[in-house]
C-alpha cells in the first residue's frame, strides 16, 4: 500500500523527462522523486511498440519496487504504447502524457497548428484519437523530427547540426502558418530558446510539463497521498541505464536546469538495469 512519504516515480527514455521533472519539483514542493532515464535505449520514438510496452512495463515494476506511491510517464512514446496497460496492471496511479493538441486548437487564430512528435507518437492509435476529437476545422502539420532527440541527450541544445534539424522540420510548420507549436516530445522543450529564434514571435510554443504537474497533484490529493508536512529528503535520486557513459551528462542537464538544491539534496545517481 503506497502512502504520502513515498516518492513520485518518473520514467523517461533518456533525459527529456527532466523537462517534467522541473515541472512537477516546482508544484509539489514537499515529495521526494525517483527518476529513471533509459539512456542506454534512448531514441525510444524509433523502436517497435512490443520493446517500448516491456521496456515501460520494466522501468515502471524497478520504480514501483523502491516504493513509488506514483509512476508518471514523462514520455510521449511510453504514454501511446503503454499507459493503458500500465494502468490495468500497476498497483499505484499512472500518470501519462500527450502532446497539447487540444489547447493548441483552441488558441490559434490562424487555423493552423504544428505537431513536432517522434515518429512513434505521430503512429500512435492515441495521437490520431487526439486530433479526431479536438481539432476538427483546425489544420494540423504533424512533422515526426528524428535527430532532435539525440542532440538533447548528447547535451547539443544549440550547435550547427541542431539548428539544421530544426530547421528542416520547422519550414513546413512555419510555411503553411502555424501560429501554435506543440512541443511534442519531452526533450524538445530543452530545445525552446533555439526553436522560437527560428520560429519568430508569432509562434506560441506548448510544452507538457505544467499540465502534467497539475493532473500529478490532483491524483496524488484524490487518493491521499500528497505529502502535505515538511520536505522530505533527498529530495531527488536518478537513475540510468548506462551510468558510466550518461551519468555525466544527466549531471550536466541537471545543472543547467535546476538549482544543486533542488536536483540533489542528498541525492545520488544510481545504475538502471539494462
Amino acid at each position: 500500500m503506497p502512502y504520502a512519504h513515498d516518492p513520485v516515480g518518473v520514467l523517461d527514455s533518456g533525459l527529456g523527462g527532466l523537462s517534467v521533472l522541473k515541472a512537477l519539483m516546482a508544484e509539489l514542493p514537499c515529495e521526494r522523486f525517483l527518476y529513471c532515464a533509459d539512456c542506454a535505449h534512448t531514441p525510444w520514438g524509433d523502436k517497435s511498440e512490443a520493446f517500448v510496452v516491456e521496456r515501460t512495463r520494466a522501468i515502471s515494476r524497478f520504480l514501483i519496487d523502491r516504493g513509488a506511491k506514483a509512476v508518471v510517464l514523462a514520455c510521449n512514446t511510453a504514454t501511446a504504447a503503454a499507459a493503458d496497460i500500465l494502468r490495468r496492471e500497476a498497483a499505484v496511479p499512472v500518470i501519462g502524457i500527450e502532446p497539447a493538441v487540444k489547447p493548441a486548437a483552441a488558441q490559434t487564430r490562424s487555423g493552423v497548428i504544428g505537431v513536432l512528435a517522434t515518429r512513434r507518437t505521430t503512429e500512435s492509435a492515441r495521437y490520431r484519437s487526439l486530433l479526431e476529437r479536438f481539432c476538427r476545422g483546425v489544420r494540423v502539420v504533424t512533422v515526426a523530427a528524428p535527430g532532435l532527440m539525440e542532440c538533447v541527450e548528447r547535451g547539443d541544445l544549440t550547435g550547427p547540426e541542431t539548428r539544421r534539424l530544426l530547421e528542416k522540420y520547422l519550414a513546413p510548420i512555419l510555411q503553411a502558418g502555424a501560429d501554435q507549436l506543440v512541443l511534442g516530445c519531452t526533450h524538445y522543450p530543452f530545445l525552446s530558446g533555439l526553436i522560437a529564434e527560428i520560429a519568430g514571435p508569432g509562434v506560441a510554443l506548448l510544452e507538457p510539463g505544467r499540465p502534467v504537474a497539475l493532473v500529478t497533484r490532483r491524483r496524488l490529493q484524490d487518493l491521499g497521498l500528497l505529502n502535505a508536512g515538511e520536505p522530505l529528503s533527498p529530495r531527488l535520486t536518478c537513475c540510468v541505464s548506462g551510468a558510466e557513459k550518461h551519468a555525466p551528462i544527466l549531471n550536466r542537464m541537471l545543472a543547467g536546469n535546476f538549482t544543486a538544491a533542488e536536483a540533489f539534496a542528498a541525492g545520488e545517481i544510481a545504475e538502471l538495469p539494462v
